[in-house]
């Protein structure tokens, strides 16, 4: 059952770690929807302001999702780095740090890492790729 990761298309970080996933995963566990596919998100309830706060980690029926750091988290722990996960977890004030690590990438993400052309994973939701 594939999981589905609404990311920022034109953030060159988040288009980078959409690369790395994909390398690793190559479309076995996830499924990548850029946030400025409005039809995909639209059909699914997701609005542009929920975007805004962050990557999102759907599961597969849609009965749970997660956001931001929490998002990352999981996907870790669906990828063999679980272990990672864990400890990181395990550490006092290690998610407290990462929550706010998390909100200061997101808020500053074009003016650190830039922005681009929206990026179109080749692993998209059922193979329709919808952008504008």
């Amino acid at each position: 059952m594939k999981h589905y990761i609404i990311y920022d298309g034109q953030c060159n970080l988040c288009v980078n770690a959409v690369r790395f996933l994909e390398n690793i995963d190559q479309g076995k566990l996830f499924n990548y929807v850029p946030m400025q596919d409005e039809k995909t998100l639209t059909q699914w309830g997701i609005t542009p302001q929920q975007c805004q706060q962050g990557m999102i980690l759907i599961n597969h029926d849609f009965s749970q999702i997660w956001q931001g750091s929490n998002a990352i988290e999981e996907i870790g722990k669906l990828l063999p780095t679980n272990t990672f996960v864990d400890v990181y977890r395990a550490l006092p004030g290690m998610k407290w740090l990462g929550d706010k690590f998390y909100e200061q990438i997101r808020d500053n993400r074009y003016t650190l890492f830039g922005k681009c052309d929206t990026y179109q994973s080749i692993y998209c939701v059922d193979g329709s790729c919808n952008i504008l």
